[in-house]
């Protein structure tokens, strides 16, 4: 199975290409490395006075600042203060939620969707905290400069909602009794967001509700048949090809010898692949789940959606 064969389904826990070990790697990697500048920073005996220089020379380098002008000299951070969680307590808590919720949307549409959700809704949650709390007047004097904007939560917000959406009646914890569904889990998931932002700022609350917007959004253009996150794996193939030329070449050869080297007709497809029965087993999915499918099931909704790519 080649490297974009994984793209398309969920691989293996430990294999490099699984997106949710990806982004458990990206998190964990700040999260150590800026725990660990702080622990330097400490040790160099500055006392009280560390925190604040090590938010100054280290950590604004990473995370949001609630005004645009800092933006502007740092756009980087945009995107790295999704992966740069400060706190022990912020760091757990978002990596069980991005789990519970990464592992039912792998099983769900495979390995193809969960980055770009999670990029889309930080990148959206991010611009919309620097703008609430740029462009709200009782906002901007009462956030100070220093206030720095960091974590996944946002990021997370949009996999939950995203992942929810797709399939509510999913039943997971099977092993419990028969289960529950995963609209339960979302609702979890939300009333202990909303009790967490509710303690914040605006700006914050701001950046959460994009966020549950754009993974509704990205649901709703994936069943109109529209995958607005394709684009960044196509970016991810460019530049594999850029780099690794000859990976290119072979599948050329391998397309060469699977469509023109065979005994069967070139353009023979698999008949009764129907938007009807497409429909039917979405709808299965959506009341007992993906595991309830049956062997032919899965197989039919397998072909039917590389039919349509």
């Amino acid at each position: 199975m080649g490297q974009r064969d994984y793209f398309e389904k969920k691989p293996t826990l430990g294999h490099t290409s699984n997106a949710l070990v990806t982004l458990f790697a990206a998190n964990a990697f700040l999260f150590v490395t800026l725990n660990f500048l702080k622990i330097v920073n400490l040790l160099d005996g500055l006392g009280e006075a560390a925190e604040p220089l090590f938010q100054k020379n280290v950590l604004h380098w990473f995370t949001l600042s609630p005004q645009i002008n800092q933006l502007a000299s740092k756009p980087w951070t945009l995107f790295t203060y999704m992966f740069s969680n400060y706190s022990i307590i912020g760091f757990i808590s978002n990596m069980l939620w991005l789990w519970a919720f990464g592992y039912v949307l792998q099983d769900l549409v495979g390995n193809k969707k969960l980055i770009p959700i999670y990029l889309y809704g930080g990148f959206f949650g991010g611009i919309l905290f620097v703008l609430t709390a740029s462009l709200v007047p009782s906002l901007h004097y009462t956030i100070n400069s220093s206030y720095l904007f960091e974590g996944s939560s946002a990021a997370v917000v949009a996999v939950a909602v995203a992942t929810t959406m797709l399939s509510p009646n999913y039943r997971i914890y099977q092993h419990i009794g028969s289960g529950f569904s995963l609209w339960i889990l979302g609702l979890i998931f939300l009333a202990i967001d909303i009790s967490f932002v509710a303690t914040t700022n605006l700006a914050v609350v701001a950046s959460h509700l994009v966020a549950a917007i754009v993974g509704y959004f990205y649901v709703f253009q994936l069943r109109k048949g529209k995958d607005i996150g394709s684009w960044m794996y196509g970016l991810v193939y460019w530049i594999d090809d850029l780099y690794n030329p000859e990976k290119k070449q072979q599948r050329i050869k391998q397309v060469d010898r699977v469509f023109y080297k065979t005994n069967a007709p070139v353009f023979n497809k698999t008949p009764n692949v129907t938007e009807k029965k497409v429909d039917e087993i979405l709808d299965k999915i959506n009341k007992k789940g993906y595991d309830r499918l049956s062997k032919e099931e899965k197989e039919f909704l397998e072909r039917a959606s590389k039919e349509s790519n």
